[in-house]
């Protein structure tokens, strides 16, 4: 392969990666979507591809469809199970935030709620939501009818505002609502946190990938409980992450997000929806298969003081 072939399939190279992880909610199924793509634009005869990028879409587009489809993913994913890969705040693999449609599709509440599409339906969400594809190339890419991506696409709406969480915050707040949960988490007072609470929150986390299963909870007064538990530092928490993090206010995937570093690896995240100046979703994300693509983009940048500095 010449270097302007290779250079023409580089040039899409963040745009199929941002597709293949809102369609996969995994990074690292998301850049083994775009290698097997690269092999198949290496392989192909590109003399018949009359437009490259429309190809490559569709390549990507249906490698994440045949992943989704695998008896292995629907395993990992049953009953729920599974929690998304979290990204930090301008990751490339965010893909376009231009609309709140498009900021919207990659927050995890979403990534969450199209787990209950069927995956030709979270395909045409995603290539109409956030890449603003019309319903004939999204007929064209998914080899079905326009008036079926049209149906497709309202059903898949329809199901994913119903579940609708957060509401979408700028840095400044963001880092509010990370400070005052940090605050209130650590201080041991329950009654402190349940204020932060609405009277619906929900809570789920990976258990560190220990139980095999995600963690879930509701009402304000056990997640409160808690948490007021899981902010308490003890020996065994500590030799689990290999030392004493610290606690970063940051953003991920659109989202307030309290971040837990050590030797400059992000060994925990815990992500706010916020919804009427309250918290009204808490994901805590911890399984270290869950944080490698977090932590390559965590060591290449700069970090504001913590909130603590050593747990």
């Amino acid at each position: 392969m010449d270097a302007a072939t290779v250079e023409r399939f580089e040039a899409n190279r963040s745009r199929l990666a941002s597709l293949a992880y809102r369609l996969l909610g995994s990074a690292a199924e998301a850049e083994d979507a775009v290698q097997d793509a690269f092999l198949r634009w290496h392989a192909a005869d590109r003399e018949r591809i009359e437009v490259p990028e429309a190809w490559l879409t569709k390549v990507v587009t249906n490698l994440s469809l045949d992943r989704l489809r695998s008896a292995k993913m629907r395993r990992e994913r049953a009953v729920g199970d599974w929690l998304p890969e979290p990204l930090l705040d301008g990751d490339p693999m965010l893909g376009p935030a231009g609309t709140v449609e498009q900021r919207e599709s990659v927050t995890l509440a979403v990534l969450l709620l199209m787990e209950r599409l069927a995956p030709v339906e979270r395909a045409v969400y995603v290539l109409r939501e956030a890449f603003a594809y019309s319903h004939a190339e999204i007929a064209g890419i998914l080899d079905i009818t326009e008036s079926a991506s049209q149906q497709h696409a309202h059903r898949a709406r329809r199901r994913i505002a119903v579940g609708r969480v957060g509401s979408e915050l700028d840095r400044a707040a963001a880092r509010r609502v990370v400070e005052a949960f940090v605050d209130a988490a650590s201080s041991g007072r329950t009654e402190r946190l349940v204020a932060l609470l609405t009277e619906d929150a929900t809570a789920i986390s990976d258990g560190a990938g220990l139980a095999g299963k995600v963690l879930r909870l509701s009402a304000p007064e056990r997640i409160a409980a808690a948490l007021r538990g899981a902010f308490k530092s003890t020996p065994a928490k500590r030799n689990l992450v290999g030392g004493s993090p610290s606690m970063y206010a940051g953003v991920v995937n659109g989202s307030p997000a309290l971040i837990a570093a050590f030797d400059d690896r992000v060994v925990g995240v815990v992500v706010l929806d916020v919804r009427d100046d309250k918290i009204a979703a808490v994901r805590g994300i911890a399984a270290p298969d869950r944080l490698g693509r977090v932590s390559k983009e965590w060591r290449r940048r700069e970090h504001d003081a913590p909130l603590i500095e050593s747990w």
